[in-house]
């Protein structure tokens, strides 16, 4: 059950984009192929999984940021642990809509979720391509987050919009992730697109920091995708002189409304996360660097003993306590450490809050979201993530994935 997120609304198309959605027949009825199509002005850019056991999709997708002028994504399969087999599928399934389209072949960045290790139902979604193609629209936003969805409950979508030498630029963006979330780069699949004017490089740097202010800045259980990949893709359809440097005063607002999207689609990913039942900001300050306060927000947000508290609503500072030590900071001094639920100090400088009772604890985390802070009283710096619980669902929900 998602905490407090419902259906997107009011989605806004994105001049120069047109998508697509349908079912091949791998998830049954369901839509389980999308695709994203941009005008030929379009720049696009990304970030991907860090890890070694990245999927052959990623690498494919990588190598094509130069030339990318679709996106392509199957769910249901992630195709990754599959090697060269697997990237010739990838390979193949871009060709297939490539041609569809009139497009060349290396216009296509092909991107994958769900189960890993198996190759992908080849016949069922090349069989689906005309099908597909012959859908795309201008206003099919939701559809597409729709299609991308695996253990997803809610389809996760948003628009903004906002002026740029005096154009109407839109900003819409979906993704997909409910487990298997801490990004090690983006989030687990994540698209935004603008009709602004940007050059390919300001591009790709508005997307790492984007995605480090909010996909790297979540948590559900720990574990980073094979498939994690953030894109970003700026249409060129719009009258306004071109960005073409990371100094121009219009990149600001630019990044400001992609941030603003990017954040509220990672934090729907944390509050549909799996089995959740609480969203919980956890907020480290006085640390010494932002890598220590991230060290000590993600082993709190990620301790099953902490998170297993907050889903019974147990106020057991000794969890906390027991988390926060564990964190690789050297020389943390306990006497500098104080700890509040919301507004509720139930730890100061180390020892147990004079002020401090069970039943206070207890009534914020009785609540569906409230704030963990900590200050480590050794700096000034500040970072703040986003969480959940841990219920017995997940455990259900992992336990019965692939049956």
């Amino acid at each position: 059950m998602a905490v407090n997120l419902s259906k997107p609304r009011n989605l806004l198309s994105v001049p120069g984009v047109r998508l697509a959605a349908t079912s091949s027949g791998v998830k049954g009825d369901r839509d389980d192929l999308a695709l994203a199509v941009f005008d030929p002005t379009a720049v696009v850019a990304g970030v991907y999984t860090q890890s070694a056991f990245a999927a052959p999709p990623v690498f494919v997708a990588k190598e094509r940021g130069q030339t990318a002028r679709a996106w392509l994504v199957n769910s249901g399969n992630a195709n990754a642990a599959t090697g060269e087999p697997g990237r010739q599928d990838a390979i193949e399934l871009c060709d297939q809509a490539a041609a569809a389209l009139q497009l060349e072949a290396n216009a296509l960045q092909p991107f994958s979720t769900g189960v890993i290790g198996e190759r992908l139902a080849m016949d069922k979604l090349v069989a689906a391509i005309p099908s597909l193609v012959s859908s795309l629209e201008a206003d099919n936003w939701l559809g597409f987050a729709t299609a991308i969805m695996t253990t997803d409950t809610v389809a996760k979508a948003v628009s903004e919009q906002l002026i740029i030498d005096g154009e109407a630029i839109t900003v819409t963006g979906v993704a997909k992730g409910s487990g298997m979330i801490k990004p090690n780069m983006a989030t687990m699949l994540g698209y935004i697109a603008c009709n602004a004017t940007v050059s390919r490089q300001v591009l790709q740097k508005l997307a790492t920091e984007v995605a480090n202010a909010s996909f790297n800045r979540i948590t559900v259980d720990g574990d980073t995708s094979t498939n994690d990949c953030f894109m970003l893709a700026a249409s060129g359809a719009s009258a306004m002189t071109p960005i073409v440097s990371v100094s121009d005063p219009r990149l600001a607002d630019l990044q400001q409304a992609v941030a603003s999207v990017a954040r509220t689609l990672a934090q729907a990913i944390v509050r549909d996360g799996e089995g959740a039942t609480k969203f919980v900001t956890v907020t480290v300050s006085g640390g010494a660097s932002e890598a220590e306060c991230l060290e000590v927000a993600y082993t709190v947000a990620e301790s099953p003993l902490v998170k297993t508290a907050l889903f019974a609503g147990d106020a057991n500072w000794g969890r906390f306590c027991m988390a926060i030590g564990r964190a690789q900071i050297e020389g943390l001094d306990p006497s500098g450490v104080s700890l509040w639920l919301d507004e509720v100090e139930v730890a100061h400088q180390g020892l147990m809050s004079a002020s401090y009772s069970e039943e206070a604890g207890a009534s914020v985390l009785a609540k569906d979201e409230f704030e963990v802070r900590i200050d480590l009283g050794r700096g000034s710096c500040v970072e703040t993530i986003w969480t959940t619980d841990l219920s017995y669902e997940y455990v259900r929900i992992n336990a019965e994935y692939r049956s």
